[in-house]
């Protein structure tokens, strides 16, 4: 015999309807969530706060982020705000760390009321019929949304090279994006395939958590100890502001400069203090070198084969080989969704405002790097995309916006050399 109407009604999964839904409480997230507030516009936002910082990096990490990088698209709460309720100056607390970003953040979202809602989503729909976005949550819960903005973690785009891959032996490697806890390292040798600033800071931090040794594998010359310059990107990023589609209409010529300055500051760098770190005796770096093949032995070590026929013995293999966009590794995009989107090299197609070819469906954080710049990457551009995408949606759904919308130029922008901006390399 079947229960009551009410007892029924009772059981079932609530569904709920928002204007606005946000997927992501990163710094993208929590940038947008500021601004929509800013406008009046009524919106949820969903995840746990900076939940892929919180998991997904070593609680001992330091940052490349300076002072400059925080995330009131305002500009009033921001972390040198934050430093003056502590009574400190930039230079007691940069180079920043974790704990550090992770204490601010929790501080901006405590000043500007920001109550992200629990609940992951494992499906993201919309209907053809009304256009309307359907988002099922772990908890059971349904939200229906007329607006989504997607602004996603690293985690979906970690990438592991196919030809390291099909040689290590399943469960024997895994990606920096989830080995974040050494303490099983201990006395354990370690060869760590990147030679960039996240593979030598892994480095440095497993090497200090007692590992017997950790070698470093990478095809290319080992990159410089040097301060990595980042003063010439804000003002790149916030361009965008006032004229969204600067990036894309630049000469490919120009595009390239300014990604392969980026490139080099970025890559071709690694921060001083990690020079000391790395330079113990624990540590030994194998610069122009790929493995070839593995070979697992009955007592389970590992014998790694380089390309100039060494090798090395060991009992972990972690890749610090960067992150890729591609956005069908999004896990709660249902197909439909993921046939309808416009995409190159994995990236979706965006207009001027983040919106995909789906209408209502924005995205931002790194997957909007193809069409906005390389900065996209780095959470100095949460705020600019806050202010864009924020106004975008407040024309779309009639709300009031601070000032009227910039018109899309379709001719070239300005040089960057004029512009006083990034210019070459």
């Amino acid at each position: 015999m079947s229960g009551s109407p009410l007892a029924e009604a009772r059981r079932a999964p609530a569904t709920e309807s928002t204007p606005i839904l946000i997927v992501g409480a990163g710094p993208f997230g929590l940038a947008a969530s500021t601004y929509l507030t800013h406008l009046g516009l009524e919106h949820t936002l969903l995840g746990v706060p900076m939940g892929f910082w919180r998991e997904n990096m070593p609680t001992e990490m330091v940052l490349r982020s300076d002072c400059e990088w925080h995330l009131d698209p305002l500009g009033e709460h921001t972390i040198h705000a934050f430093l003056e309720t502590r009574g400190e100056a930039p230079g007691d607390v940069e180079p920043l760390t974790l704990a550090f970003y992770l204490e601010y953040a929790d501080w901006f979202m405590s000043e500007r009321r920001i109550e992200p809602r629990p609940g992951l989503v494992t499906s993201l729909d919309r209907s053809p019929a009304s256009g309307r976005f359907s988002a099922l949550l772990d908890t059971g819960e349904t939200l229906t949304a007329d607006v989504v903005l997607l602004a996603p973690g690293f985690g979906s785009f970690a990438r592991v090279p196919g030809e390291l891959s099909t040689i290590l032996p399943e469960g024997r490697y895994e990606h920096t994006s989830t080995a974040i806890d050494f303490a099983g390292l201990a006395g354990r040798r370690v060869v760590i395939v990147g030679g960039r600033q996240s593979a030598f800071e892994w480095t440095a931090l497993i090497a200090e958590a007692g590992a017997a040794s950790v070698d470093l594998v990478y095809r290319h010359d080992t990159p410089r100890f040097e301060v990595a310059d980042w003063s010439w990107v804000p003002p790149l990023v916030d361009r965008v502001i006032d004229d969204p589609t600067w990036y894309r209409r630049l000469p490919k010529r120009e595009q390239d400069a300014i990604e392969d300055r980026l490139w080099t500051e970025g890559r071709r760098k690694l921060e001083p203090w990690l020079a000391e770190r790395v330079g113990v005796a624990s540590v030994d770096l194998h610069p122009g070198r790929s493995i070839l093949d593995c070979r697992e032995d009955e007592d389970g070590a590992l014998y790694l084969g380089l390309d100039d026929g060494s090798g090395l013995g060991c009992d972990r293999v972690i890749l610090a080989t960067g992150y890729e966009v591609d956005m069908s590794r999004i896990p709660y995009l249902s197909a439909g969704l993921l046939r309808d989107m416009d995409t190159e090299e994995g990236h979706p197609v965006l207009d001027g405002s983040f919106q995909t070819s789906i209408p209502g469906l924005y995205v931002t954080s790194m997957p909007a790097a193809r069409d906005f710049g390389p900065f996209w990457a780095f959470t100095v551009s949460a705020r600019a995309s806050a202010i864009v995408i924020g106004e975008a949606v407040a024309r779309r759904t009639g709300g009031a916006t601070p000032r009227p919308p910039e018109p899309e130029s379709t001719g070239e922008p300005e040089s960057i050399d004029n512009a006083g901006s990034a210019g070459e390399p």
